[in-house]
């Protein structure tokens, strides 16, 4: 057997809708409105039905966190969770910048033919 089926990600898709509301501590309806808004995706099964990751748990409890502590309206959590990604995206692709820079300064300083 070529496949581990046991090794799943904290992306893996695996909690249907009502242990997702469980785990998360909301109600499925919530679940359904947040996935309409765009605030969380789930994946789908092979009939549409919704399935949650780990990591999907986690941004379930953050936008309740944002709402209930913080004050903060759908929109303005939709935003905040945009902004958040995108400055992930942008500190990923600065530390692959840097890396690339580096080996550039390092093949200038030694004169080396690039690989």
């Amino acid at each position: 057997m070529e496949a581990n089926y046991f090794d799943l990600s904290d992306d893996t898709p695996v909690y249907v809708i009502s242990v997702a509301a469980q785990l998360s501590g909301l109600h499925p309806q919530t679940l359904r409105q947040y996935d309409r808004l765009g605030l969380v995706s789930p994946g789908r099964t092979a009939g549409r039905g919704r399935l949650y990751s780990t990591r999907d748990i986690m941004m379930l409890r953050e936008v309740q966190r944002l709402s209930q502590e913080e004050g903060i309206n759908l929109a303005g959590i939709k935003r905040i969770l945009t902004l958040e990604n995108e400055a992930m995206r942008l500190r990923d692709e600065n530390h692959r910048l840097r890396a690339e820079m580096a080996t550039i300064r390092a093949l200038i300083q030694y004169q080396l033919p690039p690989a």
